[in-house]
């Protein structure tokens, strides 16, 4: 049954993401913005208080917590500072293919090692050529003796400048598109694996964004996830289980726009009184809580189908596609609120606004939601 009362542990893992956010990562989120550097003290401590790898099960040293209460804490992490919490629930994405497709001793090793010790693990989907295309993907695994040998370039990596090891795809075959993708995962000090170009972004400047490039590194049968050409499922699967953590992020972007808003309101006056008692202001924040609440909904709903083993596609999508059109919406319209001072550093509104942008590009843009939600409509009813 779908209940949205949250349980005693599901509050306390709230409670103590909202104080983590509050007292660790608002007060230095805009200093680390400027910088656009990795803020490792912060995901360091996150590491210390079991906010990191929420979802990896207890035989591997994680907490085993449900999609739901992953998302939680997603929330409270981004009303913080979105790149931070990117970063944070990252470690996730990067385990999710392990988690989907690996082996025991896989496991072990892998996710074994991401809660036994501080680091990050990034996930390696994206290429120059190939981002919401994932069949087009051109990083290629070659037959080797009883191993493969690993080429390619991958982009948008988050994490990758940091990353212990990588999960990724590539194709054992280009002409055979999804059928041909494989899945893998690596360490970072593998020869041939290399680190490129850091990109200098727009927002979640304190996320790290790198290129991954790989020059004939050799795997061995363990390396890979999985049968060979059997990734694409491996995909669409983990994003499928990822989407409603974006969802999840974008609820908490829109409250803080929100909480910012009401705030500004009531201290901020023209024409002798405070804006907050003017119309237009008080639609546009009734709005961002109608936002909020409904995309809080949506993605519980949609983390509860997860956990529930209930795959319908459509309902991470819709959640993901809306959840990043209303946090764009909503951190403009808090700009707005602000007027001239919303458009300065002076206030964290238009970081909010720049940080939310990327909710509409990454993990499929707002636009390939739609495709997604479409096909689930037309093709597979589902």
């Amino acid at each position: 049954m779908f209940d949205l009362r949250l349980t005693d542990e599901q509050e306390a893992f709230t409670t103590a993401a909202r104080k983590f956010a509050a007292e660790r990562i608002i007060p230095v989120a805009g200093e680390y913005d400027e910088k656009g550097e990795m803020p490792l003290p912060v995901f360091r401590a996150a590491f210390d208080v079991g906010l990191m790898n929420v979802e990896i099960p207890e035989a591997y040293g994680g907490l085993g917590l449900h999609t739901l209460e992953g998302c939680l804490i997603a929330e409270e992490l981004a009303y913080g500072c979105a790149g931070v919490a990117t970063s944070i629930m990252c470690n996730h994405l990067g385990a999710l293919p392990l988690m989907i497709a690996g082996t025991e001793a896989q496991k072990q090793e892998w996710l074994g090692g991401l809660t036994s010790e501080f680091g990050f693990v990034s996930y390696c989907c994206s290429e120059p050529e190939a981002g919401s295309d994932v069949a087009a993907m051109r990083t290629r695994l070659t037959k080797s003796g009883d191993g493969w040998v690993l080429t390619g370039q991958k982009r948008w990596i988050t994490n990758g400048g940091y990353a212990r090891f990588f999960t990724g795809f590539a194709t054992i075959d280009p002409a055979a598109r999804h059928k041909g993708i494989t899945a893998f995962v690596i360490p970072r000090d593998l020869p041939g694996v290399s680190i490129g170009h850091k990109e200098n972004k727009l927002g979640q400047r304190c996320s790290n964004t790198v290129d991954v490039i790989f020059e004939d590194v050799k795997l061995g049968p363990e390396h890979l996830l999985g049968e060979p050409g059997g990734g694409f499922a491996v995909a669409m699967e983990t994003f499928d289980k990822s989407r409603p953590m974006i969802a999840a992020q974008c609820a908490g972007m829109i409250r803080r726009a929100m909480d910012e808003s009401v705030a500004y309101a009531k201290e901020r006056k023209t024409f002798g009184v405070p804006i907050a008692q003017h119309q237009a202001i008080q639609f546009m924040i009734a709005e961002m809580a109608m936002a909020y609440e409904s995309v809080r909904l949506l993605y519980m709903k949609a983390a509860w189908e997860v956990d529930n083993g209930i795959r319908r596609t459509s309902t991470s999508a819709i959640a993901k596609a809306m959840g990043a059109d209303l946090a764009m919406k909503c951190t403009t319209d808090a700009v707005q609120v602000f007027g001239g001072y919303g458009y300065t550093k002076e206030y964290p509104v238009e970081k909010l606004m720049r940080d939310a942008k990327l909710m509409q590009i990454y993990e499929g843009t707002s636009q390939i939601q739609r495709m997604v939600i479409a096909k689930n409509l037309l093709v597979r009813n589902g």
